[in-house]
């Protein structure tokens, strides 16, 4: 990746940053049910940006599928059963390991104060299958850090994921899952 000597490069810190994914019940019994939310815990990707050269702005990120937990309040053992689940037959973590988005195309305006409104189209892949897919984001700089939040959509059935049905179908997950971010990451330093 080729940059003008104004485009910066920042690394994610995946120990600040935090990634959920919520899942929403559905079906006769949903009332009942609850609407899970899963955590990204390993990651890592960087983002190129600068305010001089916002048609230059990169973002990859690489997350270890097995890593998502779920975060709610639940027992031992159903959180297990869950997790089990979601590893061994939604994301299929043995055959699909890794999921990734890399940008193809970013729009930015400013918004003044080290504020940008954001709008990255890039490849996601997940459970071995490559989609587009929007994100839009709002950014700050302050100093060598890069703060970028926002949330999406992503339909499992485009990555032929099959939503997960309990109690004979009464109770189901929606396909639609929303993904909300806070990343941080850190101006990596050059050392050429």
């Amino acid at each position: 990746m080729t940059t003008s000597p104004a485009v910066a490069v920042y690394a994610i810190d995946p120990g600040v940053s935090r990634f959920t994914v919520r899942a929403f019940a559905n079906g006769m019994f949903s009332a009942f049910g609850h609407n899970p939310t899963l955590a990204i815990r390993d990651f890592e990707g960087e983002a190129t940006f600068s305010p001089d050269a916002l048609d230059e702005a990169r973002l990859v990120i690489r997350i270890k599928a097995a890593s998502l937990t779920v975060t709610d309040r639940i027992s031992d053992q159903d959180r297990r059963e869950l997790e089990l689940t979601l590893n061994q037959d939604v994301l299929e973590t043995s055959r699909y390991p890794e999921i990734s988005f890399e940008s193809t195309k970013v729009s930015a305006s400013e918004a003044g104060g080290g504020q940008f409104f954001v709008n990255v189209v890039g490849a996601l892949t997940l459970h071995g299958v490559s989609n587009t897919q929007a994100v839009s984001a709002q950014i700050a700089l302050t100093g060598d850090m890069l703060r970028a939040h926002g949330e999406f959509s992503v339909l499992q059935s485009a990555y032929g994921i099959q939503p997960v049905s309990v109690a004979g179908g009464a109770l189901k997950v929606k396909d639609e899952l929303k993904c909300s971010f806070d990343i941080v990451a850190r101006k990596k330093v050059d050392n050429s």
